[in-house]
């Protein structure tokens, strides 16, 4: 399930950093505005955007602008194993991602039932849980139909995970 994320205005962004208490400067709200722009990018690719709008920002800037974003709760840094670090702007709630294992693409999947039941492990050992972070594996609509196009061809969903060693039960 895809969930689209309205890009907003210049204005907004100014706003949503003030909110965060943070000082507006040009960096930080073109940094802010990448993100909303390419939802799951790599630091690499917020970078070249945003040195398409302010050619002299450098690459520090860059990452120091997302590590404070990310430390204001105004995007989110995620990871998911054997992946580059990536950045989305839809934070406050508690959605998950699937991976296409093919080609490395990321979507948005809203909390599998109801209001995040995940929240709620069994056996928490007395920890307060705040997020959860769980992530489908699998092959996107377009990488399923290209496996379905080439017959005898090994599933990609028979490959582990990325950068986690092979841990399926051999029968």
């Amino acid at each position: 399930m895809r969930h689209c994320i309205e890009v907003p205005s210049a204005r907004e962004y100014a706003a949503h950093l003030r909110t965060a208490e943070l000082r507006v400067t040009r960096p930080r709200a073109t940094v802010l505005e990448a993100v909303h722009k390419h939802p799951h990018a790599d630091t690499k690719t917020i970078y070249r955007a945003v040195r398409a709008v302010l050619p002299e920002v450098s690459r520090q800037t860059v990452y120091d602008v997302l590590q404070a974003l990310s430390d204001a709760g105004l995007v989110r840094r995620i990871q998911p194993a054997g992946t580059a670090v990536r950045y989305e702007a839809r934070v406050g709630d508690n959605h998950h991602h699937f991976v296409c294992r093919t080609c490395g693409v990321i979507a948005d999947v809203d909390c599998a039932v109801g209001a995040a039941p995940c929240l709620t492990a069994p056996g928490d050992d007395g920890f307060v849980v705040d997020e959860a972070e769980v992530t489908y594996w699998g092959s996107c609509p377009d990488c399923s139909a290209a496996q379905v196009s080439r017959p005898g061809s090994r599933s990609q969903s028979d490959s582990p995970t990325p950068g986690r060693k092979d841990r399926r039960v051999q029968q």
